[in-house]
């Protein structure tokens, strides 16, 4: 039997692919001020190199700036408890022998570990400043709610340059709500990684989260779909979803072309999307009769 709530998601699914076909490809933007600089040590202050730009960037901190452990205990700081460090790797050159002929030199894959300065406490006077674009952040109760109250919740970092949500980790990084065009632009990203952390395995158990899948398969491709048509379903239900519609069409309008399937797949992508926006609201007549059948949750991390 369907909910008003089905009805309407359902009702929306039909007005984005309408809008989709009638305005084509839509360009999708950036709803958050971008940040970027090359990762560096905040001692030596000389840019990392190679690889470990990439594994660095990937992280997603908005300060650019790393150091080991020692190096924060140097500075009269700390490591916060429960942090993951990122291992840096590098060539050392060991010298041939000069008085032995048959020596050859070599060189010799290094690595350690580092930490980002916002992983850290103690030494904030030591890093330098970053001017960052802001706006006056508004929080709408409503959306705030539905963050809150979600069952089962994965942990939500802030202060990230990029959105994202990590199956491993079971954890969603954020930018700051200020950096965002607005506060329905931040709320429509957030319900967007949150969709995505229904699928892990102490929620709805989604093969394309529990499941390796490499960036732009199909898998991940119907995956976007689905955190994205859970998003607009849930920027409906708090009243901000014409906001975003036009943003949030043209996300799944990139995706669609990238599967190269007609818009009607959003209703099958649909269906998993009212899965997990029953699980984010707690729908409590289907939540309460399957409490015992769902693993305990396991990812919530302190």
């Amino acid at each position: 039997m369907k909910t008003a709530r089905n009805k309407i998601n359902e009702m929306i699914t039909q007005r984005i692919i309408e809008r989709i076909k009638a305005t084509g490809t839509l360009p999708w933007k950036k709803p958050w001020t971008s940040i970027s600089q090359i990762p560096r040590n905040l001692i030596s202050k000389k840019p990392y190199r190679g690889v470990n730009v990439f594994l660095l960037h990937c992280l997603g901190y908005t300060s650019p700036y790393f150091l080991s452990f020692k190096q924060a205990q140097a500075l009269g700081g700390t490591v916060r408890k429960g942090e993951k460090s990122c291992p840096i790797v590098f060539w050392r050159i060991v010298d041939a022998d000069k008085d032995d002929p048959r020596s050859k030199g070599f060189a010799m894959l290094r690595y350690y570990r580092v930490f980002n300065t916002s992983q850290c406490d103690g030494i904030e006077d030591k890093v330098p400043a970053i001017e960052i674009t802001k706006r006056d952040h508004k929080p709408i109760e409503t959306a705030e709610q539905i963050v809150a109250n979600m069952p089962c919740p994965p942990r939500i970092g802030n202060g990230r340059t990029l959105a994202s949500y990590s199956p491993s980790l079971d954890t969603v990084c954020m930018p700051c709500p200020e950096w965002f065009v607005s506060g329905e632009h931040y709320y429509g990203a957030i319900f967007h990684e949150l969709a995505h952390s229904t699928g892990h395995k102490s929620r709805l158990n989604r093969k394309a989260i529990t499941e390796p899948n490499s960036f732009g398969s199909h898998a991940y491709s119907l995956e976007e779909l689905v955190a994205e048509m859970t998003a607009t379903f849930l920027c409906s239900e708090c009243g901000i979803l014409s906001d975003v519609e036009e943003n949030s069409a043209a996300y799944l309008s990139s995706w669609l072309k990238t599967l190269k399937a007609d818009p009607s797949l959003l209703i099958k992508a649909g269906s998993q999307a009212q899965k997990a926006f029953d699980y984010i609201i707690e729908k409590k007549e289907e939540i309460v009769a399957t409490e015992t059948k769902r693993p305990p949750c396991e990812g919530v991390l302190s």
